[in-house]
């Protein structure tokens, strides 16, 4: 048959897709190039795999049962290729991840630096981004898969357990609580206190932890997001609540202070969340392999089960 891999590339980016449009910008490629290809394809197959209208692409009959046996073609074959050094050496393509922010300053350069190294000609995009527009991108295939902390109750969305990370209290130096080690919620009462606005994911964790308390903290400045609130508490204008992994790496060099917050305690679980159902491609399968190991060397703590809830506040004992 005439055809090749890259007519199979653009068949199924218009079907992940459902538009020529955004599978062209998606493949870096023209819109009559991209019909070309499809059209090869068609020609060589000697059937129609898309309906056509002004307003929308649609894949037929022939074309659902074809993307199946096109992605497991392109898979089989990026897998065996992957596994010789010298022709990893020579792969192009791209992987995009999702992320919060929170994790690009941890274990994400790690796993990018060693997947550079084996794989230098693919290119990764990575898309950092609130919790919520996280989840969106995978949801609407914007992104390969993704990193954050919820998602778990998405029938559509996978959600594998990395690591558990703590909310602290975080405040200067000169800060009255600077020396303690622990301390309450109801302590902080009193406190020039600067908060996250309503609708960050990290908020809603909070504000859930505390839904039945009777003495939370008073804000005075409400930011919306995390590295706002660094930088406000770090100008000293008050003491803020924040994940753990969200202070910049080496906090502990005299410029803020992480006191662990007690009664109750909130955590919340940081994971991978792809598409259920859709292999991953073998080119963002390997990265997000590298991040399973990259974050594992990190995990603190027994391994954690795939039944956490990353929504679910947990409580000091």
């Amino acid at each position: 048959m005439n055809f090749d891999l890259a007519d199979l590339r653009a068949f199924l980016a218009v079907a992940d897709l459902s538009s020529f449009r955004a599978a062209s910008e998606a493949l870096h490629l023209s819109q009559s190039a991209l019909s070309r290809r499809v059209d090869k394809l068609e020609d060589a197959l000697g059937v129609q795999l898309f309906t056509r209208t002004t307003r929308k692409v649609e894949l037929t009959t022939v074309g659902r049962a074809f993307v199946h046996r096109a992605r497991n073609v392109l898979g089989e074959l990026e897998s065996a290729l992957l596994g010789i050094q010298d022709v990893a050496q020579r792969l192009s393509g791209e992987v995009t991840l999702a992320c919060v922010p929170s994790a690009v300053g941890h274990f994400l350069p790690a796993a990018i630096g060693s997947y550079h190294q084996r794989y230098p000609q693919i290119r990764i995009r990575v898309l950092d981004e609130a919790s919520s527009d996280v989840l969106l991108a995978v949801t609407r295939g914007d992104a390969d898969f993704g990193v954050t902390y919820i998602g778990t109750q998405e029938a559509d969305i996978e959600f594998r357990p990395l690591m558990e990370d703590a909310f602290v209290a975080a405040c200067t130096s000169a800060h009255p609580l600077a020396r303690r080690k622990r301390v309450r919620w109801d302590e902080l009462t009193g406190h020039a206190y600067i908060t996250l606005a309503q609708g960050s994911g990290n908020r809603f964790l909070i504000d859930q932890a505390l839904a039945h308390s009777e003495r939370r903290p008073r804000w005075f400045c409400e930011v919306n997001h995390v590295p706002a609130l660094v930088s406000m508490v770090e100008a000293g204008l008050g003491i803020g609540v924040l994940p753990r992994m969200a202070l910049p790496p080496g906090d502990g060099d005299g410029r803020l202070h992480a006191i662990r917050l007690t009664d109750p305690q909130v955590t919340r679980t940081l994971g991978l969340i792809s598409r259920r159902g859709k292999p991953l491609a073998p080119a963002a399968r390997l990265f997000y392999d590298l991040l399973v190991e990259s974050a594992g060397g990190r995990r603190r703590g027994p391994a954690l089960q795939p039944s956490a809830d990353p929504a679910t506040p947990r409580r000091a004992k």
